[in-house]
């Protein structure tokens, strides 16, 4: 069986899919790997790196596509590369499904095996394969770093001759796993850390790391049976409006995270409320890229309303690239192994397993 990744566009994504030490593995199990020149050489990872164990290195990559058995990729191919793909032929990637019908139908009626990995079921088994939870991991880190960089204050408390300097108070807006990852980075660095969320099961999690959970009187639990959030009714939301704007007054640091699988993100941040919000805060929007959680989020771009500075990036991975791909490619070996069968050495689709349908875009 042969495996291939080409290389990504650069300028919306730096992440890799397969790294010297994972194509390693790959080999070690009787796969051959086929990569282009200068796959990882923006990572510094260059082509002697990963023919040191075993892989072939291709000037061409239509030939890569072509010859390929498994394609593992970021994103979506172009539409030339597409074009290229032929029945049996397997493509894993995180495809957004949502917002790439047409693509991604064009795929499956030339009989393509596509896997969108961020269908992956919230289950024990799955969890080596989670790509949502390794990379938004990263990102709740890497937020709450930018956010403290634009910040013209000091984040801990300091005791000193001339006087205190209070310590910046932070609230996280979803605490899945970006918004504990942003919680746990905040505390770390001496802010004074609050969270909301819509799933009561929260609570316990956010407090466990040192923050304070604000909680809606008669707050509803809306959590789905597979774990992410679920739209809240009306009421609850007037009520989660009145006690964020209330909070807001006294925050230094908003991070939000909260996202609505395959819907756009929900707007919690209203204009009034940003309008009531100390000059010189900072907002930074994770959800930017399907919405954004303010009023005003836009995607690469620093908003400044009356002096509070709103963030929010397509892609904040690419500002970590080698550990984000470090973990995406862990992912995505431990789900191929799961597709993978050794005796015959090619990939089963066994639809029986929940992984594999769940995954499957049909």
């Amino acid at each position: 069986m042969k495996i291939a990744s080409i290389s990504e566009n650069l300028t919306i994504e730096k992440r890799i899919a397969i790294t010297p030490e994972i194509a390693k593995k790959y080999i070690s199990l009787g796969i051959e790997v086929s990569l282009p020149e200068n796959y990882a050489g923006h990572l510094g990872l260059n082509d002697e790196k990963y023919k040191e164990f075993g892989v072939s290195i291709f000037k061409d990559e239509n030939e890569i596509v072509k010859n390929a058995d498994v394609i593992v990729q970021l994103g979506l191919l172009d539409n030339d590369k597409i074009s290229l793909l032929k029945e049996k032929q397997t493509f894993i990637g995180v495809l957004n499904p949502y917002d790439n019908k047409d693509k991604i139908n064009n795929l499956v009626e030339k009989g393509v095996n596509t896997f969108s990995l961020e269908l992956l079921p919230r289950i024990t088994r799955a969890q080596s394969m989670d790509i949502l939870s390794s990379q938004a991991n990263l990102s709740g880190y890497k937020a709450v770093v930018e956010s403290f960089a634009n910040f013209e204050k000091a984040i801990p408390m300091m005791m000193t001759a001339a006087g205190t300097i209070p310590a910046a108070k932070v609230l996280v807006v979803g605490a899945g796993v970006a918004g504990l990852q942003a919680i746990a980075t905040a505390k770390r660095m001496g802010a004074i850390v609050f969270a909301t969320d819509v799933r009561m099961a929260s609570k316990e999690q956010v407090e466990s790391l040192g923050g304070k959970f604000l909680t809606v009187e008669g707050a509803e639990n809306l959590e789905t049976e597979e774990g992410y959030a679920k739209e809240a009714s009306d009421n609850f939301k007037k009520k989660q409006e009145e006690l964020l704007a209330e909070t807001l007054k006294k925050i230094d640091i908003v991070i939000c995270t909260a996202l609505i699988p395959g819907k756009k993100a929900p707007v919690i941040i209203k204009e009034e409320m940003i309008n009531n919000m100390k000059s010189g805060s900072i907002i930074y929007d994770l959800a930017a890229i399907q919405g954004g959680n303010t009023a005003f989020t836009k995607v690469n771009e620093i908003v400044d309303k009356k002096g509070v500075k709103i963030m929010g990036e397509s892609n904040i991975l690419n500002k970590l690239p080698t550990s984000a791909s470090n973990l995406y490619a862990k992912n995505v070996f431990n789900f191929i192994l799961n597709l993978y069968d050794k005796e015959n050495k090619k990939i089963n689709l066994n639809l029986e397993d929940e992984i594999i349908e769940k995954t499957l875009i049909k």
